[in-house]
């Protein structure tokens, strides 16, 4: 056999040299976060990582995409504009098997790397990587590294987060905590001011657009969602705060997103005067009803606190009337046993739904520390995207934030179209917690 020289046929990119020396220069290195322009060059560097450190140490590497599908088409089958292959960057001498389905390479020395999606996350349980490239984290479930980094720690392994900026979210906030940590790698790459306009001679990007993808802007709103400029106000106006205490003399109000093989998720909510107080948020997979009963009564562990909430409405999907063919009963009759009384939310189109909750969360005040995934939810659903035409779609994409920002639609659209013998609001503040700051008949 030749002399194998590692990355093969490969050199980074001047600008990609600080983030490849930290991964590859330095041993101790094990925690990097880059926010990088648009082709930057973010997969293939990350390939090339693993090349190395795949013969360096003996392990399962995990090359991580929002969702399987983005990792079969933008890495499995990646390539770059020579037509050369991303995987081709792996030294054919080192590689014993191929799996496609699987997306899968091994290596003659034992080691794996493996192109997988964390729209999955339950599919990832039982694993024991010892590297991990986080690539547009901005768009995971943010799920996905509370699963990973204990196994992290544990095992002394790494992880490399490169993505673009996605407004204030979760990535906006693994930067500024990574900025903060000396242990950390951090670096923002931004664009030069040419060819940012057009690609290919042709104009394809808005102004927020080009602020987002070349700039790395953490400033302009998620583009393409339908809450970024809403949820991105609650920031600026110290609506999202660290917590919302529960007022005792308000009842709570619940709304409900029920899942069968998907997520279950509740918004847990005070009405005072013209404010919705956000005060927890709860989602989980996997449970039937009687886990909802029981944490609602504060029989869950970790969430004693309901156990103290005085309840008033509340309200599901209509679909929680179907009936089950095993059993003929509906949901809502199970769910009545079980001592959780439903009201049905209206039937309403997705479109008008997501007009009443931009119409609510300008009276929103979120708690940070008992919501931060409802809150991260909200500030990422968006419309799905149109790879072919360059364009988004009229409907939204279903990934995790689907769930969430499904509950908080069928609550919205019910507080705009309440009962007529539904009790006023208060009208005077009752003490310090009035959060605008006046009293309510000043409002």
């Amino acid at each position: 056999m030749s002399e194998i020289i590692l990355p093969y046929c490969y050199e980074p990119r001047a600008y990609q040299l600080p983030t490849w020396n930290y991964m590859e220069g330095d041993k101790e290195g094990k925690r990097a976060a880059v926010v990088a322009h648009r082709r930057w060059g973010k997969d293939l560097l990350g390939i090339n990582v693993v090349s190395v450190k795949a013969q360096e140490r003996v392990g399962l590497y995990w090359h991580l995409l929002p969702t399987y599908k983005q990792g079969r088409a933008i890495v499995w089958n990646g390539m770059i504009a020579t037509g050369r292959k991303f995987l081709d960057h792996f030294h054919p001498d080192l590689v014993a098997s191929t799996n496609s389905t699987e997306m899968r390479v091994t290596f003659k020395n034992g080691s794996q790397y493996q192109v997988v999606g964390t729209d999955d996350i339950n599919s990832l349980v039982g694993t024991n990587p010892i590297g991990c490239i986080f690539s547009e984290y901005s768009l995971h479930d943010p799920a996905a590294w509370d699963y990973l980094r204990p196994i992290l720690l544990e095992n002394g392994g790494w992880a490399l987060f490169i993505y673009t900026a996605r407004g204030r979210n979760h990535g906006f906030t693994m930067f500024e905590t990574a900025r903060k940590n000396k242990k950390w790698f951090v670096e923002l790459s931004v664009a030069g001011t040419q060819g940012t306009r057009k690609e290919n001679g042709e104009p394809v990007f808005s102004d927020d657009q080009i602020q987002e993808e070349y700039f790395c802007s953490f400033e302009s709103p998620f583009v393409g969602s339908y809450y970024g400029t809403q949820m991105l106000q609650a920031e600026k106006q110290d609506r999202i705060r660290e917590e919302i205490p529960y007022d005792p003399r308000l009842p709570v109000e619940t709304w409900w997103d029920l899942g069968m093989d998907d997520s279950t998720t509740i918004w847990f909510i005070q009405r005072y005067a013209t404010e919705i107080r956000v005060i927890n948020y709860y989602e989980n997979s996997g449970e039937g009803l009687q886990h909802y009963a029981k944490l609602l009564s504060g029989q869950i562990s970790g969430h004693e606190e309901f156990t103290d909430y005085f309840y008033g409405r509340h309200i599901a999907p209509h679909d929680i009337e179907v009936r089950e063919l095993g059993t003929g009963k509906s949901r809502r009759e199970t769910a009545r046993g079980l001592g959780i009384k439903f009201t049905v939310g209206k039937i309403h189109e997705v479109s008008d739904g997501i007009e009443a909750v931009r119409s609510l969360l300008p009276t929103c005040y979120f708690s940070k520390q008992k919501c931060m995934r409802g809150i991260e939810a909200l500030r990422q659903y968006r419309k799905a995207w149109d790879e072919n035409n360059k364009v988004f779609r009229n409907h939204p994409l279903h990934d995790w934030t689907s769930h969430g920002a499904d509950a908080f639609r069928i609550g919205a659209w019910n507080s705009k179209h309440q009962p007529k013998d539904r009790k006023p609001p208060q009208e005077k503040a009752q003490d310090e917690h009035d959060y605008m700051g006046r009293s309510a008949a000043a409002v």
